[in-house]
C-alpha cells in the first residue's frame, strides 16, 4: 500500500490541505472541499487516507505554494503523483504549460489536446484536477473572458488570477 502524507498550509486563500506520496504531489483541496468529497477521492485512489507527518515531498509542495503567494514563484518544479484517465493526464499536463499571468479558453485549451469540440469535456478534466494552484486550472476562462467553473469558487479564481497579474496587493484574510 502507497503511504500518504499530508500537511496544512494557510494560505490568503484559507488553509488548504496538501498531500502526496514518494513519487509527489497527488492532492491539493482548497478551503471549500467538504471532507467527504476528500475520503472518496483518496479511498477512490489509494484506499486509504494521508497522516499528517512531515514529508520532503509534501514539504517541498507546501514551501513552493507559499512561495507562490508570496509572489516569489511563478512556476511549480515539485514531483506530481497525479492519478486520472489517459485523457485527463493529457490536459492537466497541457494546463501546467499555461504560463504565470495568462490565461486561455477552454476551447483553446480543448484544440490543444486534440478535441476542438471537447470544452465541455475539458470542463470536467479540470474539474477532477486534483493538484489546483500547482497544475493551474484557475488559468482557463470563458471565450468571452468570463470567469466561470472553478472547484474552489469563482471568488478564489478571482484572487488567484489577480495575484498572478499583480492587479492589487495580495495580503492574507
Amino acid at each position: 500500500m502507497t503511504e500518504l502524507y499530508s500537511r496544512n498550509v494557510d494560505t490568503p486563500i484559507g488553509r488548504i490541505l496538501v498531500a502526496g506520496t514518494s513519487a509527489g504531489v497527488c492532492r491539493v483541496c482548497f478551503p471549500s472541499e467538504q471532507p467527504e468529497h476528500r475520503y472518496l477521492w483518496f479511498n477512490r485512489y489509494f484506499s486509504t487516507l494521508p497522516i499528517d507527518e512531515p514529508h520532503p515531498v509534501v514539504d517541498h509542495a507546501v514551501s513552493e505554494i507559499e512561495e507562490y503567494f508570496a509572489r516569489q514563484r511563478q512556476f511549480f518544479d515539485v514531483p506530481l503523483d497525479l492519478r486520472g484517465s489517459e485523457f485527463q493526464l493529457r490536459v492537466w499536463s497541457e494546463l501546467a504549460q499555461i504560463p504565470f499571468g495568462a490565461t486561455t479558453s477552454y476551447g483553446e485549451l480543448a484544440r490543444r489536446v486534440g478535441k476542438p469540440r471537447g470544452a465541455w469535456a475539458i470542463g470536467n478534466a479540470l474539474g477532477s484536477n486534483p493538484v489546483p494552484i500547482i497544475v493551474p486550472c484557475h488559468r482557463v476562462i470563458g471565450h468571452d473572458q468570463r470567469l466561470v467553473g472553478f472547484g474552489g469558487g469563482l471568488s478564489v479564481k478571482e484572487k488567484l488570477l489577480e495575484l498572478e497579474q499583480a492587479r492589487i496587493p495580495f495580503l492574507f484574510q
